[in-house]
């Protein structure tokens, strides 16, 4: 696995650190809000300009006397970030005085010795530009002036950024991971899992539902090989969301879906599965995303508990019965050592390719069987069959005589899986009505 350069975003609340991390990214990939605060963890993200690639890492509001526990681990993380960089963008707002927390950030920068960028945000004008003697306090030297939110300058600091990144061989290209995303409803256990596969606190936990607001990306190690781990915003019902943060950071968690490989349901132990997480798995296996589904604090209930949960499972979760199911603990690693070896199984079968003359073979078979039923007075008959994609596993029917209904479709999946090991992944197939002759 090769290594990008790491490039970290700090700076004190509400400087502006996301609204420019998006502007690198040139996409909102980071929640944007007026209040102070919005940005909690580190995120990862992949980042390119001018063909050079990096690791771009938004932190926290750096605070120099948090006030509040969850503020003291935002500014642990940021911290913590800066240690592992390869370099630092400073932002600092351009339109205000400077404050004690600038005055940390920037003792915290020559402290770690690590290479930084001196950036004033918010330099909407070239009136703006010439009013930035306040920030030569800092003693950094001179910033360089942009606007984020206008893209103003971004250019002239994407040059300097780029300059300072450390050269790697050409040959140390990036590896294309499996991605896996964990999902599901707030407070159940979602960053603890994380927590606990990446080996560090990489992620803040608190009792508090909706502390993750952005999807955090990290590359960990799961039994010997590297995955892309996504962990996501917990997912409300929509007459649950409270304001537009919550409401962008669903979302986001929703697109998360169409780019995972496999999707880890989180399911607290304690209370069952629900009628969100009967929702979320529908919207998993329309994505096409492999599903394993963790019962989560699994040491923490009682027997009764354990039935009733499984019962919820089989009840709310039925029409994924062909998903593995885990009992853990992500606070302990109670049970995770399954985890990997389920991963690499649902991914095999999401890649799973059946050769064409034994899927025409098994599909007559079961035809003479079971015969579609008839609609409209015509009996409809599968002539031909093909897979046409993988990931997932997609097949076409084409169909002469009539329409073949959702049930007999069911029916064919059903057979499907009793053939060959689709576990863990949605199958999908598709009739197409065929009126000339038979395919060749």
């Amino acid at each position: 696995m090769s290594r990008l350069p790491v490039v970290t975003v700090v700076g004190r609340p509400n400087v502006g650190k996301s609204t420019l991390v998006n502007r690198i990214l040139q996409r909102k990939a980071a929640v944007v809000a007026e209040q102070s605060g919005v940005t909690r963890d580190r995120r990862e993200f992949s980042a390119e300009w001018q063909g050079n690639r990096f690791l771009l890492i938004d932190t926290g509001g750096w605070e120099l006397n948090p006030e509040e526990h969850l503020t003291m681990n935002i500014r642990e993380q940021a911290e913590t970030a800066v240690g592992g960089s390869d370099l630092v963008v400073f932002v600092a707002d351009a339109t205000t005085a400077v404050v004690d927390d600038d005055q940390g950030v920037a003792r915290l920068l020559r402290k770690s010795g690590v290479p930084y960028l001196f950036v004033a945000n918010k330099v909407d004008g070239p009136r703006q530009e010439e009013d930035l003697e306040h920030l030569w306090s800092l003693g950094l030297g001179e910033p360089i002036p942009v606007s984020a939110q206008h893209g103003r300058g971004t250019g002239d600091m994407l040059d300097a950024l780029v300059d300072k990144l450390p050269v790697r061989d050409e040959e140390d290209a990036e590896q294309q991971l499996a991605r896996l995303a964990i999902i599901g409803r707030p407070n159940v256990g979602k960053s603890t899992l994380l927590n606990y596969v990446a080996g560090s606190e990489r992620v803040l936990v608190s009792d508090v539902p909706g502390t993750t607001r952005d999807p955090i990306n990290l590359v960990v190690d799961l039994d010997g090989e590297p995955f892309e781990v996504i962990d996501t915003a917990g997912i409300k019902r929509r007459t649950k969301i409270k304001d537009d943060v919550e409401y962008f950071a669903v979302l986001r968690a929703r697109e998360v879906l169409r780019r995972a490989d496999v999707v880890l349901l989180m399911v607290d132990g304690t209370r069952g599965a629900t009628h969100q997480e009967q929702r979320l798995v529908e919207e998993i296996r329309e994505a096409g995303a492999g599903l394993v589904v963790l019962l989560n604090k699994w040491d923490a209930v009682t027997e009764e508990e354990r039935l009733e949960t499984e019962d919820s499972v089989g009840d709310r979760l039925a029409f994924a019965s062909w998903a593995p199911v885990l009992r853990i603990a992500a606070k302990t690693g109670a049970r995770l050592q399954r985890l990997p070896a389920a991963v690499r199984v649902v991914l095999e079968n999401r890649r799973r390719r059946i050769p064409t003359s034994e899927l025409n073979r098994l599909i007559r078979q079961w035809q003479e069987g079971h015969p579609p039923p008839v609609k409209k007075g015509k009996r409809p008959r599968i002539i031909y069959a093909a897979q046409t994609y993988t990931e997932p596993p997609t097949f076409v029917l084409f169909v002469r005589g009539g329409d073949v209904g959702a049930d007999y479709l069911r029916y064919l999946e059903n057979r499907l899986r009793e053939e060959f090991d689709f576990m863990g992944t949605p199958i999908r197939l598709m009739a197409r009505r065929r009126h000339g002759g038979d395919p060749q």
